[in-house]
C-alpha cells in the first residue's frame, strides 16, 4: 500500500494565513499547489515557500503554482484561505474541480470596519454556505479560524488548538490529522453547523489581540489529545 501523502492546493495560497499553512505542509512533506487568481502571482507565491523552505534547510519540496481552479483540479484535498468578500466567487470557479474531494474552509465572516463583532450569516456560518454552494458532492471542512497566520509563517511550536468541524466524521479526522502535521492539536467538534462557534470565536479573539497586543489562539483543556 503506498504510505504518498495527498496533494494540497491552497486557494488563495498568496495570502498572509495560506503561506503560513503552505509553508507547515510542505515543510511536512506534502506536495503543496499554490493557488491564486492569476498564474503570476501564484509563481510569486510558489517562488517565495521554495526560498523560505531553503532558509529552513528543506530541499526537495513538491511545490507548484497554478491559477485556483486548475489548482483545485490537480489536487487531493483543497484549502480555502481568501477573505469572506472573495469566498463565494472563488468557490464558483472551482465548484466543479473539487467534487468528490475535502475542502478546508478557513473563511470567517469578518465584516470591516467592525470585525471586532460577531456578524455571522443568515445561513449559521461561512463553513454552511460552503457546503450549501458546493453540494454533498463536496466534503466541506472548517477549521484553522483561530490560528494567527503570524504563528504559522513562524514556523515554530505553536500553542493554540485547532477546532474541525463537517457534516463527514473521515474527512474529519483526516483535516484533524493535517492539522498536527501543522504542529498542533486538533478536536473534531462535529458537523458543519458547528463551524459557527469557531468563526465567532476569530471576532472575540480580535479583541484579545487589540487589548494585550499579541497573537492569541484557543486551548482545549481536560485532555491530552485531539479528535
Amino acid at each position: 500500500m503506498s504510505d504518498a501523502k495527498p496533494v494540497i492546493a491552497v486557494l488563495g495560497g498568496t495570502g498572509d494565513l495560506g503561506t503560513g499553512l503552505a509553508r507547515r505542509w510542505a515543510r511536512a512533506g506534502y506536495p503543496v499547489i499554490i493557488g491564486s487568481r492569476t498564474a503570476e502571482k501564484a509563481a510569486e507565491g510558489a517562488k517565495a515557500l521554495h526560498a523560505w523552505l531553503e532558509d529552513q534547510g528543506i530541499r526537495g519540496a513538491k511545490v507548484e503554482a497554478m491559477e485556483n481552479a486548475a489548482a483545485a483540479a490537480a489536487a487531493d484535498i483543497a484549502a480555502l484561505t481568501v477573505p469572506y468578500d472573495h469566498q463565494r466567487g472563488t468557490l464558483e470557479t472551482v465548484r466543479e474541480s473539487l467534487q468528490g474531494k475535502i475542502l478546508i474552509d478557513v473563511t470567517v465572516p469578518l465584516r470591516p470596519p467592525k470585525v471586532g463583532t460577531v456578524q455571522l450569516p443568515a445561513a449559521g456560518s461561512a463553513g454552511q454556505e460552503a457546503q450549501a454552494l458546493l453540494g454533498d458532492g463536496v466534503k466541506v471542512v472548517s477549521a484553522f479560524q483561530n490560528v494567527a497566520a503570524h504563528h504559522l509563517q513562524e514556523g515554530g511550536p505553536i500553542a493554540c488548538d485547532v477546532l474541525v468541524a463537517g457534516n463527514d466524521k473521515e474527512a474529519r479526522e483526516t483535516v484533524v490529522g493535517l492539522v498536527e502535521a501543522c504542529g498542533m492539536r486538533g478536536f473534531s467538534i462535529g458537523p458543519i453547523a458547528n463551524a459557527a462557534a469557531a468563526e465567532a470565536l476569530t471576532s472575540i479573539l480580535i479583541n484579545i489581540n487589540r487589548q494585550f497586543k499579541c497573537h492569541a489562539g484557543i486551548r482545549i483543556t481536560g485532555t491530552e489529545g485531539g479528535h
